[in-house]
This record gives C-alpha cells, structure tokens and sequence, in this order.
C-alpha cells in the first residue's frame, strides 16, 4: 500500500524467531501467552442455547461464534463476566468462527465453544493493543489447519503461542492510532456499502417501471381493470395466465438430466452451482423442462422463487412448470422480471394459502387465474433491451464499489498486521516520545 510506504520506520530491528512475526523493532521484547493471559470459559456456557437466550428477553448480552448482530446470540437478566475499563479479548474456539478475534467490555456471559481470554496484570499489556495484535497472530495459527478438518482453538495452544511486548505506553499509542484509523476505514466501507444499496434499489426501480408501465412516459394510460396491477399503457393487453401457458408434468425416465433449483435471488439455475451437501442420488420420475418454460417454487412463491429457464432440465416435483402457449408471445427476460415486480409478488402473498408464511402454497389454479398485463413482443423486446443497457452501467458502478471495498478491507487489514507488528512506527504523543 502507497500510504504504508511512506509511514516511518523504526531505527533498528532484530529477528523475533517466531515465523509469523518476523522481524520487529529491536526495543521490543517477546513473550509467551500464557505468561501475561488467562482464558476463561463460562460456567453456565452450555446452557445458554439460542432457544434459550430467545425466552429470555433479558439486558445483558450472551456472545456467541455468529456473525449477526456482531455476534450477540440473545439477552438474558444475569450476567457472568464483568469488565467496565480495559476489556478482554473473545473468540469462538470451533467452527467456522473459530479463531477469529473480538474486543469485550461491559457485563455479559458466553455460549457454547466460547472463551475470553484476560490479562493477568494490569497497565503491563493493553488489552485493545492485544486486540489488534491477536489478529494476524490467529490468523496465522488458522491458516495452519488443514482446510479438510473443523478449526477448533484450545486454551492449552493458546497459551503456547508467543506475542511481542512494545513499552504499554507505544502499545496504548498503536491502539489509539488504529482506533482512529479503522473508525475512517469503516466509516468509509459503510459509505460504499449505502452506495451499493442505493444502485440496486435504482436497478429495480428501472426495471420495475419499465416492465409495468413502458419506456414512454408520454404514452396514453388506462386502468387495466385489475385493483393490483393498476394503471397500464392503453394499448397493452391483460389477460388470465390459463389463455398463455399450459401446465406441463413430464417426468424424467432415468434422472440424468441436469438438476435445477429455484430461488427468489438468482431464479433458476443448476444445483451444482449452489451450496447443497444434502440431495437424493435418484432422480428418475422428477419433473423435467425445456429451455424458456416457466418454473416456480409452489412453497416459497410468495418470496418471488421463480424464474424462466435457460435450459433443458430436472426440477423438484415441488415445483410447477408452465409453458406457453403459443410460444414466443412473452419475451422470456421480460416475464421472469415482471412476475418478480412487487405488485405480482404481493398477489402471490394474497392468493397462496397456509396457515402462516411459511407455509404458503401458491398452487396451478391460482396461477392460471392471476391476470398478466403486457405489450407486443417487439416492446417487451425493446423494454429488455434498454433495461439490460441501464444494468450493464449499474453492474459495473457495483463492481467498482465493491472492488474499492475490498481494498479498503485490504488496507485495513495490512495497516493492523504492520502497526501491531512494528513493521511501521505510529505517532507517540508528544509528551511520551519516541
């Protein structure tokens, strides 16, 4: 990073020994972590499941290894840990989690494979120094792991591992500048990230608009005689889905085609491409489709889970399968976008049955009963081509944010390991020196 490189350097350094620290500043010293830290787990760890803490609406936090909520699994009234001045450090000891590294204060307690870890002596290390210290230290330990065993994290090899000790007062002087710093860095992320929302929401608007209303706002309107679509072009069409697709219930005589699934993010696409460990290996009887039928997820409908396919396949007998009739009259991109606008997607919800939401089933007849409004195929062709020119500009204004929000983690990341490991010489306050 161009920034780092123009930060000082110290005057001498020396090497530590210690593979993942390499050389450091020649004033620091080395020490073990079980020398100057203790861990600890909690007592009531394996009682305080998520049901649990989710029956107790309680004040203080219970941590766990998740990711949401910045890893508070739920709140209980009791608490079993207390630090109200200089914190202690956190981490998951199994998992996908496991190892990973946080900073705690205040009064809460510890989930199941959870452990704080202490200092054993006050103002000798400073424990939001260690925070960031402990960072490329786990993370180097984890990398060691082979990738086809569970990492899990004991006290007995936290306790082997070696740590470099600057004077507390260049400790409390990196920690403070990497407060500062990160703050700007994530300050900075989170801005990229409002960005990115912002596009996609401008994305679906445009895309929205276009499939319901046209691309000419000067077009004469009329009321297409439906309460939840509304207001149409005048010269488009409304008519029963029954009158331009047939059901189809073909099935599979020996299963070999390719599996498809059906979501409401990315619509159809091939199993292979999703996370799934869990599938049957006999596929002989399922549905089959062919390339532009219309699929959808009879479960999970009212959450948008359909899609057009682009190819010939097998789906879940889950699934229902239309094809229209005749052929060609809907634009195959246009369809799959106007069925996922909010107005269909709502009607979805009204018209599906089941006791609650999880539970609703939007079945054939309710399909073929649900109006559709559109234009010729040459607009909804026109209409796809100028909503694909206007995505193509947002995708790659997406693709630079995040692109500059991996730098930035980058940065983050690399300006941490070189601070805490003296590779760079932060400002000291003036009054202490150098």
């Amino acid at each position: 990073m161009t920034v780092l490189a123009t930060m000082p350097k110290y005057e001498a350094y020396k090497n530590s020994g210690i593979e993942w620290l390499g050389n450091i500043p020649s004033h620091w010293g080395i020490n073990k972590v079980f020398h100057q830290f203790y861990a600890k787990k909690g007592i009531r760890s394996a009682q305080l499941t998520k049901e649990y803490c989710g029956l107790n609406k309680g004040t203080f936090p219970v941590y766990s290894g998740q990711t949401e909520n910045k890893g508070v699994m739920g709140r209980i009234d009791s608490y079993e840990f207390v630090f109200s001045d200089s914190g202690c450090l956190f981490s998951t000891t199994v998992g996908a989690k496991a190892m990973t590294v946080n900073y705690l204060i205040g009064k809460f307690s510890l989930s199941q494979n959870c452990m704080i870890i202490i200092g054993r002596y006050p103002n000798t290390v400073n424990m939001k120094f260690c925070y960031y210290l402990f960072q490329p230290m786990f993370a180097y330990f984890r990398n060691q792991i082979p990738d086809h065993m569970q990492a899990s994290f004991r006290m007995e090899d936290l306790y082997q591992y070696h740590f470099p000790t600057p004077l507390y007062k260049e400790q409390t002087a990196i920690a403070n500048f990497l407060d500062k710093k990160t703050i700007q860095i994530d300050e900075a992320i989170a801005i990229k990230k409002k960005q990115i929302e912002l596009l996609k929401a401008r994305k679906q608007i445009i895309i929205q608009k276009a499939v319901t209303q046209g691309l000419d706002p000067n077009v004469p309107m009329r009321d297409s005689g439906v309460d939840w679509i509304g207001e149409i072009p005048e010269h488009w069409k409304v008519k029963r889905a029954k009158y331009l697709f047939n059901e189809i219930d073909e099935r599979s005589t020996d299963g070999n085609e390719e599996l498809l699934s059906v979501s409401h993010i990315t619509g159809v696409t091939p199993r292979s491409e999703k996370n799934v460990t869990m599938v049957a290996e006999d596929y002989t009887g399922s549905k089959t489709c062919q390339k532009n039928d219309l699929i959808m997820n009879i479960m999970w409908a009212w959450m948008g889970a359909l899609g057009v396919s682009d190819r010939a396949g097998i789906v879940s007998s889950a699934y229902s399968i239309y094809r229209q009739t005749p052929a060609g009259i809907l634009n195959p991109v246009y369809l799959e976008w106007l069925l996922k606008t909010t107005g269909y997607i709502e009607h979805y919800n009204k018209v599906s049955t089941g006791l609650h939401s999880s539970r609703l089933r939007f079945y054939s007849r309710m399909f073929f009963d649900m109006e559709i409004a559109y234009p010729d195929r040459a607009e909804q062709d026109w209409i796809v081509k100028h909503i694909e020119e206007q995505s193509n500009k947002i995708d790659e204004a997406l693709y630079l944010q995040q692109a500059q929000i991996e730098k930035l983690k980058e940065y983050k990341t690399t300006l941490i390991n070189s601070a805490v490991t003296g590779k760079i010489k932060v400002p000291m306050p003036v009054n202490q020196g150098g």
